[in-house]
């Protein structure tokens, strides 16, 4: 009798994730399919599997808690100097809907002016960051993913305990899962001593009670600081060296960093605002209110700030707009590529049409699922006539893509679906033919230390290797 009444409620549950899988919203079919397969072939492990995974949710209070914080921010345009003549953009009319498509994600508009600087190397960017730190005179914003108390880590932490030493107003914010590490040691509460205001992005709490709140691996991915609201950077790499020692076997990360000057750091300020507020009872609104930041240099550039509780599908459908209106080039790095059906098309597509378009993947991936399914699109991207590179040099952490040598992408954001629907995430888009001219030698840099993955190859791959490859794919939309 026991084991029928369970029997029965088991069943119940089975059929009720079953419909919420179908009404769910933002649900592709393969999506849909997928996991109405995994519940009904694996029953216990298949419920367990969409109570942990199935939800893109971070629970009901942070989600009313982001709105509220979102609807009670001044808009960028109030600001004083917003409409001034020498922060408009200064755009071709054909790259224009490109700009039209990231204002449609967080209302930025492009903003002319800027300077920018890409970093040497991991090392140099993270020097930089600390010398802007020692020279900063009002305040110090910093959101990191992945902060470790390794010596570039701790290398901000001195710099900002001196800041804050010096009366500069010093907010530093980590996510609780990738920063874990850093959280638990000495030096954050050694911060905290020492004045800088701190804050744990998205914290995990009890993680056994946490899945009935939310998802725990629905993480900030974000990567900000902002200096003085006119420096600000962006690009691939966490607060860490190269080394990255909690996963040394793949070393070094190989990443870049971006530093701009202008008006652009205002809008990465709105993002580390909306998060900061979003954890922390603080009211940044008037700093927000302040003129603009003066123009110092020629760069249009726009903030593209994407997660869980953004308009859903911002971040692909930027990426995809930026492969159709490639005309002569495209050249992509990113560690881990799982994209959904309209990615995959594009990038076949634009190849197809006599675009140049070039992809490099880590030879090497951290991630043995995500390699695997990465290489099993090989085959159709190659039969398009996207051409392959394996980067042997390390792990390529690079997030970058690079369109006609005109306009470049770069940020935090890769081509998977964790990147596109379940993480908060920021790129830098922006139009300057001379700097993306600058990225595209990096691209290059990375060619010359790259083998490049032909047809003969994939097709030599064992039977073994191919089932594991595609079998791992069929997964990809299970989220």
């Amino acid at each position: 009798m026991v084991a029928l009444i369970f029997g029965g409620m088991h069943v119940v549950i089975q059929l009720a994730l079953i419909v919420r899988v179908l009404l769910r919203p933002h649900r592709e079919p393969s999506s849909r399919i997928a996991w109405v397969v995994v519940i009904v072939a694996m029953p216990v492990v298949g419920i367990v599997a969409y109570i942990l995974f199935g939800e893109v949710n971070i629970g009901r209070r942070r989600v009313r808690r982001m709105r509220e914080v979102l609807a009670g921010m001044p808009r960028l345009s109030d600001a004083a100097g917003a409409d001034e003549e020498n922060v408009r953009a200064d755009l071709p009319e054909r790259y224009a809907h490109l700009f039209r498509v990231g204002r449609s994600i967080n209302g930025f508009e492009p903003m002319g002016g800027n300077r920018a600087q890409l970093m040497q190397d991991s090392h140099a960017a993270i020097d930089a960051m600390v010398a802007d730190i020692d020279a900063a005179q009002d305040h110090v914003h910093l959101l990191f993913y992945i902060w470790l108390p390794d010596l570039s880590g701790c290398k901000v932490v001195e710099a900002l305990k001196r800041a804050a030493a010096r009366s500069v107003t010093c907010r530093a914010m980590a996510d609780a899962l990738g920063s874990r590490i850093m959280i638990g040691s000495e030096h954050w509460p050694a911060m905290r001593a020492a004045g800088v205001h701190l804050a744990t992005a998205l914290p995990i709490g009890n993680p056994l009670l946490r899945p009935l709140k939310g998802r725990i691996d629905l993480r900030n991915h974000r990567k900000i600081v902002v200096i003085d609201d006119h420096i600000t950077y962006c690009g691939s790499q966490n607060c860490a060296d190269p080394e990255f020692r909690i996963k040394a076997k793949y070393a070094p990360w190989v990443d870049a960093v971006m530093r701009f000057q202008g008006p652009i750091a205002r809008q990465n300020q709105h993002l580390f605002a909306a998060d900061w507020m979003a954890h922390v009872e603080e009211d940044l609104g008037d700093l927000l209110r302040r003129p603009i930041p003066r123009a110092e240099g020629t760069l249009t550039a726009q903030v593209i700030g994407t997660g869980p509780t953004v308009r859903y599908s911002a971040m692909p459908e930027m990426f995809e707009s930026l492969m159709y209106t490639a005309r002569r080039e495209l050249v992509i790095s990113t560690p881990y590529y799982v994209p959904d059906e309209p990615m995959q098309a594009a990038l076949c597509a634009i190849a197809r049409r006599g675009v140049q378009t070039t992809i490099i993947f880590p030879a090497k991936n951290d991630s043995w699922i995500v390699g695997a399914a990465s290489r099993s699109y090989y085959h159709d991207l190659l039969a398009a006539g996207v051409r392959i590179f394996e980067y042997e040099g390390g792990l390529l952490h690079t997030k970058s893509l690079t369109m006609d040598g005109q306009i470049t992408l770069i940020g935090s954001a890769n081509m998977d679906r964790r990147s596109f629907e379940l993480n908060y995430e920021n790129n830098i888009l922006f139009y300057d033919p001379a700097m993306t001219a600058e990225v595209r030698h990096r691209q290059d840099s990375y060619l010359a230390q790259s083998h490049p993955v032909t047809m003969e190859m994939v097709t030599s791959w064992s039977l073994r290797q191919q089932l594991l490859n595609n079998t791992i794919a069929i997964l990809g939309p299970v989220l």
